[in-house]
């Protein structure tokens, strides 16, 4: 029998508690709660701990960003936050600092449930590669970093050095939003941090280059916060 998904609900208003809750074990999850950061932090460290948690910023203890810092330090858990609307600095600060994916209050259970699936199918893919494993697969496109070469399916794709460090980056970890600082400071430099302008340019040729439809969701721009890379097949 196969191992039922552990998803950890971290938030402090019962509503929104018992409406995901409902919606996770009516899809098959192992849900478990916690109402605020220090218990969300004894129950990543529990063994065995969840596979996914899902963590709303504001929680009466102790920040959630604080909450994603601390527990960084220790685990690479997929980590899906719950922020209010226009709330956008927010979203920007936990995911500098670790959370994966988020999702703006007020949400349908549809959406989580999205996100909550993309974290499961990607989670088995944060370790960190060894030297000679540096290729980085996300459904039919394959970079390979130590022969600087990526493919989309059967095809060839010819990127500039910077366009390259763009996707492979994003090829790392498939399915996280990275902000626009993360990607700016690791691929152009340190100083780099608020030129969203050359993040723009460089997805739009990229996307062109690798030929896909309009409609086709590969490299994927999160307005006002970063971007992400999925497999179009099971995005």
């Amino acid at each position: 029998m196969t191992a039922m998904t552990r998803v950890l609900v971290v938030d402090d208003e019962p509503a929104i508690l018992k409406t995901v809750v409902a919606g996770l074990e009516a899809r098959d999850y192992e849900v478990r709660v916690a109402v605020d950061g220090q218990r969300a932090i004894d129950a990543i460290a529990a063994t065995p701990g969840p596979d996914i948690v899902v963590l709303d910023l504001g929680l009466p203890d102790i920040d959630g960003v604080e909450v994603v810092r601390r527990v960084r330090e220790w685990t690479d858990v997929p980590i899906i936050i719950l922020t209010a609307d226009g709330h956008e600095f927010r979203k920007v600060e936990a995911l500098d600092v670790g959370a994966d994916d988020y999702v703006t209050k007020p949400f349908s259970m549809p959406e989580l449930l999205a996100r909550v699936r993309v974290a499961e199918r990607h989670r088995v893919g944060r370790q960190e590669p060894t030297p000679d494993q540096a290729v980085y697969q996300v459904g039919d496109l394959v970079i390979d970093v130590a022969h600087h070469t990526c493919r989309v399916g059967d095809r060839d794709v010819d990127l500039t050095p910077k366009e390259f460090g763009f996707v492979a980056l994003l090829a790392r970890w498939p399915g996280r939003v990275l902000t626009h600082r993360m990607i700016l400071q690791h691929v152009w430099g340190p100083e780099y941090g608020t030129e969203t302008q050359y993040l723009r340019t460089y997805a739009t040729n990229i996307r062109k280059k690798f030929q896909d439809p309009d409609d086709v969701q590969r490299l994927v721009a999160k307005p006002g916060v970063g971007y992400c890379l999925l497999d179009p097949l099971g995005a």
